[in-house]
């Protein structure tokens, strides 16, 4: 299920960046991938849908959040949290 969760979000984030899945790195930051505040909320909509979870996102203070959005890596294991605890 890891792998689907990985999958999943960096193709979200690479249609986003309009890159390739395997030219997305896990420690690249959205702004490495050239993606912006609206880019960034067009993904947290798409992983939400894509996974049926409610990220606990601020777009007006991403910081503020419990959701980290600091690397791909980060938001993935964010991602596989909320994930496990809708499933747990």
């Amino acid at each position: 299920m890891a792998d689907d969760v990985k999958t999943k979000v960096i193709e979200i984030l690479a249609e986003q960046a309009v890159l390739e899945p395997g030219d997305i790195a896990m420690d690249q930051t959205l702004e490495d991938l050239g993606i912006d505040s609206l880019g960034l909320v067009e993904s947290i909509f798409a992983i939400e849908e894509a996974f049926d979870i409610s990220v606990p996102f601020n777009a007006n203070d991403p910081q503020a959040g419990d959701f980290d959005i600091s690397s791909v890596a980060a938001i993935i294991g964010a991602v596989e949290g909320l994930v496990a605890a809708q499933k747990g």
